[in-house]
């Protein structure tokens, strides 16, 4: 049942031409079990890595990232529901897994050190975080319609200079997980010996593993990379036993939102980012179904976007969007069935009803996840220079000009945290965000310097 070889997409998906029907068929109740849970395992690292970034970023106990990785799990089932089963006028209807978008993780650490250097808690920044991912979401919804006309500020080199700045930024919390950031500054020789054993772990089974061993490999290495320190007595797992098997993670639970401008429009700019990414990753789709995209089934599939970000502020989660991994696994598969991904879905929802489990996965070890950072950070600059590779850069001098600028702005909050130290406080979320100023210069300078080409 799963493609067990690296046989290139084109013999097993488009050996015959793509049947439109495909997409609403329902297959036997064995496949769709297997073919959803294959989902749930292509994507289950992308999707728990947002809440576990943010909760070890916050200093949260695994009780309170227990929570936060039950409900992000709770809102990648929702909101997948909402993009294969969709309501009327949205979702696309078509075979999308849903999870969080990483390209949210630079500003809410932004928002969540802005309001820490104030003094606040915790809990006061996941409040304000909170707030301004169902902002985001409305404001998503809001511009669905219109997505034609604000695409055009966001060609490839934009996208692919802002994706690039993400990962490099992110780079920087997979170090910190290696070294212990925010202890004593001391590197613990073991703990990095680990961290490198699992990236080791994951390059081996990237190198010779075939179909879903491959597909797992961010798995299989924290996996086995926590059981290796758990023999070597460098893990507590004590919370787990004192977790509930089954409970459910309830909206709001760390209290009401704190709308704050600044973090608003900041995850506003995330919120555009990933919809011209969807817009992208949604003809991909139809092309691999053989249903045809028009403007109406865009907006449909983008107000799903929107809603499904309103629905994970709700339930403290984050900004989603589909996951491109899912969307290869379809052309590996062959299988166009939008039911297959409704059953990860369900999975993902029973998933994120086992505190237990969450906690589990939230005692992982920093360190652990450390040589798991290396690779799914560096995989996302890699698909920020994967862009840029479409752009222009020798015929058209303005675009080196635009990525030379732009990668420079967003690498100075890394380089130089306190050169804005002085701004008000309203202005900090964005000046502390590395997306943030990279988006900004490089929309501003496409349009000035490309206005002509454009």
């Amino acid at each position: 049942m799963l493609m067990e070889s690296d046989m290139p997409v084109q013999p097993l998906a488009d050996a015959v031409e793509p049947d439109p029907g495909a997409v609403d068929e329902v297959p036997a109740f064995s496949k769709l079990a297997v073919l959803g849970l294959q989902h749930v395992m292509v994507m289950y690292a992308g999707a728990v890595a947002v809440p576990l970034v943010l909760g070890h970023a916050l200093g949260l106990t695994a009780s309170q990232i227990g929570l936060l990785v039950s409900a992000d799990l709770f809102g990648c089932g929702l909101v997948t529901l909402l993009q294969t089963i969709g309501i009327k006028g949205v979702g696309l209807r078509m075979p999308i897994m849903m999870g969080v978008t990483f390209a949210s993780i630079g500003p809410m650490l932004a928002i969540a050190n802005s309001n820490i250097a104030a003094g606040h808690g915790p809990e006061h920044s996941l409040q304000v975080i909170c707030g301004a991912v169902l902002v985001a979401g409305v404001f998503g919804l809001l511009i669905a319609p219109v997505l034609g006309k604000i695409a055009r500020f966001f060609p490839p080199v934009v996208t692919g200079t802002v994706i690039l700045v993400i990962g490099v930024s992110l780079i920087g919390i997979g170090v910190g997980w290696i070294v212990g950031q925010g202890r004593s500054g001391e590197v613990d020789a073991s703990h990095a010996a680990m961290s490198f054993f699992v990236l080791a772990l994951i390059l081996a089974v990237l190198r010779f593993g075939r179909g879903m061993v491959r597909n797992a490999a961010i798995l299989i290495g924290v996996a086995v990379g926590t059981g290796v320190a758990s023999a070597m007595g460098m893990t507590d797992f004590s919370a787990v036993g004192e977790s509930a098997i089954v409970g459910f993670t309830p909206p709001l639970v760390f209290g009401m939102p704190r709308f704050e401008l600044g973090a608003a429009v900041s995850m506003m700019f995330v919120m555009i980012i990933v919809m011209v990414e969807s817009v992208g990753m949604f003809f991909a789709v139809s092309e691999i179904v053989g249903k045809p995209m028009d403007s109406a089934l865009m907006t449909r599939g983008l107000r799903a976007d929107g809603l499904g970000t309103i629905i994970g502020g709700l339930f403290n989660a984050f900004p989603y969007t589909s996951f491109s991994q899912n969307i290869g696994l379809i052309a590996i598969t062959g299988v166009r069935s939008r039911f297959v991904c409704a059953t990860g879905a369900v999975i993902m929802l029973g998933l994120a009803l086992s505190p237990k489990l969450a906690v589990a996965i939230a005692s992982i070890p920093s360190f652990v996840l450390g040589g798991a950072g290396l690779v799914m950070f560096g995989m996302i600059a890699a698909t920020g220079v994967r862009i840029l590779g479409k752009v222009d850069l020798s015929g058209n001098p303005h675009n080196q000009t635009i990525l030379a600028v732009s990668l420079s702005m967003g690498m100075v909050p890394l380089v130089s945290e306190g050169i804005f130290a002085s701004l008000p406080q309203p202005l900090q979320p964005f000046v502390h965000s590395g997306i943030v100023l990279a988006t900004i210069s490089a929309v501003a300078l496409n349009w000035l310097l490309n206005k002509d080409r454009n």
